[in-house]
């Protein structure tokens, strides 16, 4: 019979296995897509998988980068709408000339990157107050916000397109950033890592007269850090990925994402596929960079939200 170090050395042995066939699966389309940005087009629409170029080119970037050109940025006033006889941005500011993708990657970055803050201010305060403060209609809220997990954002999209009409926020991106604020989803999230604070810890600071934004702020956001850092990466992607609201929150294209971008230098008759692989494989860099940054994070997020309750 296999003795019990036999049989832990066997489990560890199949584990690696399944480990390392998961990586693969996953990690192939990344592999598919960026070597297909180089390869060229007899490779790209062979019959038979080719699965390493046969010559490495740069045509699908230049492509890319060569289409078209558009300013780096461009700075709009606050609320500038409202005092525009058209009701289109007054802009203060304007960058240099550049590819176009470059500013659709600009404008992708940005929209993500103050959708994953705003996201994670308001749901550790929204997750903290619902997890430790006791007021009437708690249980109702925290019931709401559950339910609205269960909404797609489809039935939703009419009253939002409304409510950013009269806002004067269409066709900007941040009728794209400010929807996504209140995810109910970081909310949860953020609640089940507040519920393990001790209130001990909590009356403490009270005690030695720390004011309510104090405590938050030196207190809770440390002890559910790794929490905030799950929810940066599940809110990043979220939004990097989210073509549907950007196709119809963008729809005349001054603000541009990366996705929408790729979709306009297509042709009504062909697809360029070596075209949509060079810009998928640019607009996967953001995403791997924020992920290398909050991987520590969110590991010990996901390992501590299993286990809340």
């Amino acid at each position: 019979m296999i003795n019990e170090s036999g049989r832990k050395k066997a489990y560890k042995v199949f584990s690696v296995i399944v480990l390392v066939i998961l990586a693969f699966l996953f990690l192939f389309p990344l592999y598919w897509i960026v070597t297909g940005a180089f390869k060229p087009s007899l490779d790209i629409y062979n019959p038979k998988p080719v699965w390493w170029p046969t010559e490495w080119v740069m045509n699908n970037f230049d492509d890319l980068f060569s289409k078209r050109t558009a300013p780096l940025w461009e700075l709009a006033v606050p609320f500038g709408r409202w005092i525009s006889p058209n009701q289109e941005d007054i802009f203060f500011s304007t960058g240099p000339t550049v590819p176009a993708a470059f500013r659709w990657l600009v404008n992708t970055v940005f929209m993500s990157v103050m959708a994953m803050i705003l996201t994670c201010i308001t749901a550790a305060m929204a997750g903290y107050a619902l997890a430790k403060k006791r007021f009437r209609g708690r249980a109702i809220v925290f019931s709401l916000i559950v339910c609205a997990m269960a909404l797609p954002k489809q039935v939703v999209l009419i009253p939002l397109i409304k409510e950013v009409a009269v806002l004067r926020m269409w066709d900007n991106i941040w009728a794209v950033i400010l929807p996504t604020v209140g995810w109910p989803f970081g909310v949860f999230l953020m609640k089940q890592f507040s519920e393990g604070i001790p209130g001990e810890i909590l009356e403490a600071a009270r005690v030695d007269g720390s004011s309510e934004f104090g405590t938050f702020a030196t207190i809770v956001v440390p002890m559910v850090k790794p929490g905030i850092g799950a929810l940066a990466i599940f809110t990043f992607i979220n939004s990097w990925n989210d073509y549907f609201m950007q196709l119809v929150m963008l729809p005349s294209g001054n603000n541009n994402t990366i996705s929408l971008g790729i979709a306009t230098l297509q042709n009504d008759t062909t697809v360029n596929m070596g075209l949509l692989m060079a810009g998928a494989a640019l607009a996967a860099i953001p995403i791997i960079i924020v992920f290398l940054i909050f991987q520590k994070y969110f590991t010990q997020g996901i390992t501590m939200g299993a286990v809340k309750g």
